[in-house]
C-alpha cells in the first residue's frame, strides 16, 4: 500500500483502545503517509505525547489555548495541512460532541473547523455502542459524510462481550487508504451517480415529487470515491449534506438532471439511484393556482425524459457499466427483470418500497439483477449497502 505524499491528522481520544493508535501510526508511516497527531486530555490518560511524537516524528498537539500554536490559528492550519482527519479511537463522548457541533477542546474545534474528509473508528463499551443516543449520533455523522469504520465484536476490558472493540489497525489503514483514494481499485475511473428525487413544478408553489431522501445515492457516491473513483454526483432536492470530497451538481427537474448527466460524460460507470419523476405538467402555471370551491383543476401531464434508457443506449459515450434502480411496490423481481430488458442497462438494483419505510429511511433491502442472475441481499444500513455495491462495481472493472 502506497500512501506517499498523503498526510493524515490523527486525533486520539480517550479509552483503553488508544494504545492501538500507536500501531496505526506505525502502519501509516510504513506506507509513506505523514502523520500529525492530536491527543485529547482523556486520551493522554492511556498513551503519552512522547510515544506519539516518537512514532510520528512530529510535535503532538493537545492545547487549544497554546500561545505558540494558536498565534498562527493552529486549530485551522492543522486541518488544512492534512488530506484526511482520522479519529481513532473515537469514544462515545467525542462522537456525541461531533454530532452536536461542540468545540470545547483542540480536537473538537479542529473537527468543527475542518473542510477535509473525516473518518472515525469508534471504540467503547457494548452498552454505550448500542445506546440509542450513540446510534443517533452515528446516523447524524454519516448523513454529514463522516466515514465510520465499524468496531469489532469480542471481549472487552470491562469484562463484557459484544460489538464496540476498536477495529484492528490494518482494517483502519485500509479504510484510510480508501478514503484517500490511494491506489484504490477504481483509481482512474470516472463514475456518475444520480441521487434524490426530482421536483416537477405545477405552479410557483407546488410540485410533483416523491419521498426519496437521497441517502442511498449519496452513500454510493461516497463509497465509489472511497475506492478511488473520480465521482460526479447529480442530486435532486435533498435535506442531507453533499458527500465530502465529491463534486455535486444540484438540480430540480428531470430535464435538468439529464442535462447535468450528459454534461458530465464520458464516464466509465453510471449509477442511477435517483427517483426521477415519471411525469411533469405540460405547462407550469405562472401564478399559484387558487382554490375556487369548484372542481379541482385538471393537470395535463407528459412523460419526463428517460435518463436511464437514454444513457444506456449504445454509442461512443455510453459508460461501460450502467446501473439502474427500481423502486417497486409489487411483483419486485418480475418488474425489475422487465425494466432491465426495457432500459438496456447492465444491472438493476430493485427494492420493495411498498409500506416498508425503506424509501427515505436509513436501511435498505435490495435484489441485484444482472446478466448472471439474481442476488437477494439482506436488509442492511444504506452505507453498508453502498460499500457492498461499490466493491461489486470494482470487481466488474477488473
Amino acid at each position: 500500500m502506497n500512501l506517499a505524499n498523503k498526510r493524515v491528522l490523527l486525533i486520539v481520544s480517550g479509552g483503553i483502545a488508544a494504545y492501538k493508535a500507536l500501531e496505526l501510526i506505525r502502519l501509516l508511516s510504513k506506507a509513506g503517509c505523514g502523520v500529525t497527531s492530536v491527543l485529547t486530555k482523556a486520551g493522554a490518560e492511556f498513551v503519552t505525547p512522547l510515544s506519539l511524537q516518537a512514532l510520528t516524528g512530529q510535535k503532538v498537539y493537545m492545547d487549544l489555548f497554546s500561545l505558540t500554536d494558536e498565534s498562527e490559528m493552529g486549530h485551522i492550519e492543522l486541518s488544512r495541512a492534512a488530506d484526511l482527519v482520522v479519529v481513532a479511537p473515537a469514544s462515545a463522548d467525542i462522537l456525541a460532541k461531533m454530532a452536536a457541533g461542540i468545540a470545547d477542546d483542540l480536537a473538537t474545534t479542529l473537527l468543527l473547523a475542518t473542510d477535509k474528509p473525516v473518518l472515525a473508528a469508534p471504540a467503547m463499551n457494548v452498552r454505550m455502542w448500542q445506546h440509542a443516543a450513540t446510534r443517533q449520533n452515528l446516523a447524524t455523522l454519516q448523513a454529514r459524510g463522516v466515514s465510520i469504520v465499524q468496531p469489532d465484536e469480542g471481549p472487552m476490558a470491562c469484562g463484557e462481550f459484544g460489538p464496540g472493540r476498536l477495529a484492528e489497525p490494518p482494517v483502519i489503514l485500509t479504510a484510510i487508504a480508501q478514503a484517500l483514494g490511494a491506489g484504490g481499485p477504481l483509481a482512474g475511473k470516472h463514475a456518475i451517480v444520480t441521487s434524490g428525487p426530482t421536483h416537477e413544478p405545477i405552479d410557483p408553489v407546488r410540485y410533483l415529487g416523491n419521498r426519496s431522501s437521497g441517502r442511498q445515492g449519496h452513500a454510493i457516491a461516497a463509497a465509489l470515491a472511497a475506492l478511488g473513483a473520480r465521482v460526479t454526483l447529480v442530486s435532486g432536492p435533498v435535506a442531507i449534506a453533499d458527500p465530502l470530497g465529491v463534486p455535486t451538481l444540484h438540480v430540480e427537474t428531470a430535464a435538468q438532471m439529464l442535462a447535468a448527466v450528459e454534461a458530465a460524460l464520458p464516464a466509465n460507470i453510471a449509477v442511477f439511484a435517483a427517483a426521477v419523476a415519471d411525469w411533469r405538467t405540460t405547462e407550469e402555471a405562472p401564478q399559484k393556482i387558487k382554490k375556487t370551491g369548484d372542481a379541482p383543476p385538471a393537470l395535463r401531464l407528459t412523460e419526463n425524459p428517460d435518463i436511464l434508457r437514454k444513457i444506456s443506449t449504445p454509442g461512443p459515450l455510453r459508460p461501460k457499466l450502467v446501473i439502474g434502480f427500481a423502486a417497486e411496490t409489487q411483483d419486485l423481481e418480475a418488474n425489475a427483470a422487465a425494466k432491465l430488458a426495457r432500459k438496456g442497462c447492465n444491472w438493476i438494483v430493485a427494492n420493495n418500497v411498498g409500506g416498508t419505510g425503506i424509501m427515505g429511511g436509513a436501511d435498505n433491502q435490495v435484489t441485484l439483477m444482472t446478466a448472471n442472475g439474481v442476488e437477494r441481499w439482506p436488509l442492511m444500513d444504506k452505507q453498508e449497502l453502498a460499500r457492498k455495491l461499490a466493491v461489486r462495481i470494482a470487481e466488474q472493472q477488473e
